[in-house]
């Protein structure tokens, strides 16, 4: 069973760095949920504790890590993005 959960997490791993590329070229948090992100990084880190306290080291839970990093990064881009627009936002009204 554990081949489907690491489809799973192969499938929605892909999508983590489109939306980190997006971040960085749109310098903006434009259609993004901080809320959402921290979502994703708390399911994350239960998926890792779990594999973890349940002993099940594979290759699954390599993929957990790998894609707590992205999303991880992806969130670290959303406050920086924010930092941005409140300054630009800044910029106009001066």
């Amino acid at each position: 069973m554990v081949i489907f959960e690491f489809i799973m997490l192969l499938c929605f791993g892909m999508s983590w760095p489109i939306s980190v590329y997006k971040s960085i070229r749109s310098r903006s948090t434009k259609g993004k949920s901080v809320v959402f992100i921290i979502a994703i990084i708390l399911g994350y880190i239960s998926g890792i504790i779990g594999k973890i306290v349940n002993r099940q080291f594979s290759y699954v839970l390599i993929l957990y890590c790998i894609n707590l990093v992205i999303v991880s990064i992806d969130l670290g881009l959303y406050f920086i993005n924010t930092k941005r627009e409140k300054a630009a936002m800044q910029q106009k009204a001066d």
